[in-house]
């Protein structure tokens, strides 16, 4: 049994946690009710930690996230030691989660680790099944509606998403980090060379690549629209936001020519409020 002094403080941690960060997954909690919201921030909690063990942990960080992993999978049967885990594995057992989605997470960040660069849009896409769909199959689990129509359709926004984000940050993942999300095949078939990224040289054929890009995301939101026939509520508000601000974050991509080598494409917050109110009302 989990100790309820741990829930209770792995709560606050999580709230506080999920509170401290201005991010795509936090915006959704604006419509959550309130009696999901620590599940919510239990579950977001997880996804935050996950990810700065991958991105900032000191020494083997494939060690600790192998460590991490085996303090989570106590979330389904075990006694969670942390606090935050102790609040996850309330929310597990109280929403029926699937335990899949939190170890794709982790092994997400173990690719990070190995890879800074993917083959090919199969290779992409694969990556992006363990970083970004899980997260709206966590989502939907929330809602008791993770299952075999809705699921697919979530990921395709998901990795709808994570593209966005990364034609966003072409130039930025390229300066600070060395790496490159665009499939190797398509630099190829475009003419732009790994070096060309890295040095942030612009040229007509990475315009060309990046607005075929920029059109796979924009499928990809397509195909999983139909999502907003299958929910109502919350989650729909929700869902509109998503599908709302990742189709901002390509058409400011698209305006400013399809160049993010130089300069980071930003969605206004104008537009970030404007996508808000729109969810809300309809």
């Amino acid at each position: 049994m989990v100790n309820p002094a741990h829930i209770a403080e792995g709560d606050a941690a999580c709230e506080a946690l999920a509170r401290s960060h201005y991010e795509n997954f936090t915006v959704g909690s604006w419509f959550l009710p309130k009696d999901m919201r620590r599940d919510f921030y239990a579950v977001y909690a997880f996804c935050r930690t996950t990810d700065d063990i991958g991105d900032e942990a000191t020494g083997d960080r494939l060690r600790a996230l192998d460590d991490w992993e085996r303090e989570v999978r106590k979330c389904w049967g075990g006694e969670p030691e942390r606090p935050m885990l102790a609040a996850l594995a309330r929310t597990v057992a109280g929403r029926n989660l699937r335990q899949e989605p939190f170890l794709k997470l982790i092994e997400a960040n173990r690719m990070d680790q190995r890879q800074s660069r993917w083959e090919s849009w199969d290779d992409l896409r694969r990556y992006c099944a363990h970083s970004a769909d899980p997260v709206g199959r966590m989502v939907l689990g929330l809602f008791g509606q993770d299952d075999a129509k809705r699921g697919p359709l979530s990921d395709a926004i998901c990795t709808g998403l994570q593209l966005a984000n990364h034609w966003q940050d072409v130039g930025r993942d390229a300066a600070e980090k060395g790496r490159i999300y665009v499939p190797l095949e398509d630099l190829r078939r475009f003419g732009v060379s790994e070096a060309d990224v890295l040095a942030r040289r612009t040229s007509a054929g990475f315009v060309k690549m990046m607005e075929f890009e920029v059109g796979r995301a924009r499928g990809l939101f397509d195909e999983g629209e139909e999502l907003l026939e299958l929910v109502d509520g919350t989650l729909k508000k929700d869902i509109k936001l998503f599908l709302g601000g990742g189709r901002a974050i390509l058409d400011a991509v698209e305006k400013q020519g399809f160049d993010t080598l130089l300069k980071r494409p930003k969605v206004s917050k104008k537009t970030k409020v404007w996508l808000a109110m729109k969810a809300l009302v309809g």
